[in-house]
């Protein structure tokens, strides 16, 4: 008789336990793979490996070099000045010598580096985008989205109109997070020292 019970009963609590084992590594599991859902994603950088490549990255298809970088004359045209990235116009340029009354009621003109602007507007020059205290050095993120999807300079609100050629409308049109990487590169850049005059209102507002 105890060889039948051992026969039977042994054997039925090993199935019993590989049994609860099992459950239990089910739950485990179960478990496991519900915390692994509830963890926050990695941000997305679009394919680049930090905020900070991905908002150089978008700076450089938006064209913010065209203007706010001063330009080099060489034998092959202008190029960017490496060492004056993104500083607007420099404050020791001449002005580009124009009728600006006949300029501003007939069309525009522009300095050859394209960071002076004449227009119906008046005379504009490209803001200093840099992380000094002539540039960007004292905005916050939060000011800086302002800016660009109202139109405000500095993005204090109350504050004037950007003027053209700045094209905010369609900046404007970026998403949060594309903005916020453009911010955080313009933040990581090299600070140029270089306080750009402020703008001109049209001769017609003057006379």
């Amino acid at each position: 008789m105890k060889n039948q019970f051992s026969q039977i009963v042994i054997p039925a609590l090993f199935i019993g336990l590989s049994i609860l084992t099992q459950c239990h590594e089910k739950s485990t599991g179960s478990e496991t793979m519900h915390a692994m859902a509830n963890i926050p994603p990695k941000e997305d950088f679009h394919g680049f490996e930090s905020q900070v490549a991905w908002g150089e990255h978008l700076v450089i298809i938006g064209g913010c070099h065209d203007c706010h970088t001063p330009k080099k004359m060489t034998a092959r045209g202008p190029v960017l000045d490496t060492a004056r990235f993104l500083s607007g116009h420099p404050s020791d340029m001449p002005r580009i010598e124009i009728d600006r009354k006949d300029v501003e009621s007939k069309g525009l003109a522009v300095a050859m580096d394209l960071t002076e602007w004449v227009g119906p507007w008046g005379v504009s020059f490209t803001a200093n985008l840099t992380p000094d205290p002539t540039g960007i050095a004292s905005w916050d993120e939060a000011q800086f989205i302002y800016c660009l999807r109202n139109g405000i300079t500095k993005g204090i609100p109350g504050s004037r109109q950007i003027l053209p050629p700045m094209p905010f409308e369609m900046i404007g049109q970026m998403t949060d997070s594309e903005l916020k990487a453009v911010f955080a590169y313009l933040k990581s850049i090299k600070p140029v020292s270089n306080l750009v005059p402020m703008p001109l209102p049209p001769t017609s507002a003057v006379n």
